[in-house]
């Protein structure tokens, strides 16, 4: 049984060295600049939404083949089916649609986001969130959103946002 149990253990610390050894080099200290610039993307396009910069949200894109995709919750789903049977549960749209909102409308937007996990190589990172849509200081829309985010030679760039959407009339 102490066989056993030894062999286990160092079975145990060779997978962990392989786990350490197979990280990239430097990842622990990219890692936490990269947590660092995504809240900056982060807080950069929140301040872009209440200040209805338009043009600001849209800068904050990898302008090629991002997408923008909203998936209603069942219960949303099923309420506004009733109300219009051609509503779709998933619509795909663009930060350029959101964009062009941002900058026209003249009410006070707030997106606020908690519960924030940001994952990253150095490469490529995902951030995940609840999110409340705040216009004119009541949630219009809340849910949980993630963020696909790509590091180009100018920095982070959003590819695609995808969120679920309990709207207030719903």
């Amino acid at each position: 049984m102490k066989k056993i149990v030894f062999i286990g253990s160092i079975l145990l610390l060779l997978g962990t060295n392989v786990t350490a050894m197979d990280q990239p080099e430097g990842t622990a200290t990219t890692a936490s600049q990269d947590v660092a610039d995504i809240q900056h993307v982060m807080e950069t396009f929140h301040h872009a939404v209440v200040t209805h910069d338009g043009k600001g949200v849209s800068e904050l894109f990898l302008d090629h083949g991002s997408t923008w995709v909203t998936v209603l919750s069942d219960k949303a789903f099923a309420t506004m089916r009733a109300k219009k049977a051609s509503t779709q549960k998933v619509r795909v749209s663009s930060y350029q649609d959101f964009a062009t909102f941002v900058s026209s409308t003249t009410s006070d937007l707030d997106p606020r986001h908690t519960d924030i996990r940001i994952s990253s190589d150095g490469a490529v990172a995902s951030v995940y969130f609840h999110f409340d849509f705040m216009i004119n200081g009541k949630v219009e829309n809340r849910g949980d959103e993630t963020w696909q985010l790509v590091k180009t030679g100018d920095g982070w760039r959003i590819v695609a946002i995808t969120y679920s959407s309990n709207p207030a009339t719903a």
